[in-house]
């Protein structure tokens, strides 16, 4: 049994290299270069990723912080399916859960003041994005997710999830009010 074509006889890198590669390797190495450099430099000072501490925890031990925070902070209730508005004070602990479909509860925060957040998943794996600022992370079941955070604008910001987590994952909505 043969081949059509024999194998090459040279060894390939000792083949010599065209001008037009080198040109292309040495762009790829300059822009993979600037990438790598821009990724510390952005997670630094482009006020995107928020630094966090994730604690190990259960949904047996979150669910009574989440609902402890929402028996004394409770200033009403909003939609049909009657979720509590929380208004804490300024630099206190704000917990807020994810579960299937939904975010709990609605919070209220301060302009300028500085809170401690603190966010985990009931049952699935979800995603937090804060809108309009894109504030992105997962929020994961079995783990406690806490970052500061310090509102800068007065707004409505919807919390939506960006983590498919089933057939409900479209209805998934939230809502952090920020007063001045």
């Amino acid at each position: 049994m043969t081949s059509y074509l024999p194998p090459a006889q040279r060894v390939w890198w000792n083949v010599p290299v065209g001008r037009q590669e080198i040109v292309w390797i040495a762009i790829a190495l300059t822009w993979c270069l600037i990438m790598f450099f821009m990724m510390p430099y952005w997670h630094v000072y482009g006020k995107q990723n928020l630094s966090n501490v994730a604690y190990k925890t259960t949904p047996a031990q979150y669910g009574p912080k989440v609902q402890a925070m929402i028996d004394q902070y409770t200033v009403r209730t909003e939609t049909d399916q009657q979720i509590p508005v929380v208004a804490p004070p300024a630099g206190s602990d704000v917990y807020m859960l994810a579960r299937l479909w939904q975010w709990w509860p609605i919070l209220e925060l301060e302009k300028d003041k500085t809170y401690r957040l603190h966010i985990s998943s009931m049952d699935w794996n979800h995603g937090f994005s804060l809108q309009p600022v894109n504030i992105n992370f997962q929020v994961v079941p079995g783990y406690e997710m806490v970052l500061n955070i310090t509102p800068d604008k007065a707004g409505v910001y919807g919390v939506v999830c960006n983590e498919y987590c089933g057939i409900g994952h479209h209805t998934m909505l939230g809502r952090i009010y920020v007063k001045e």
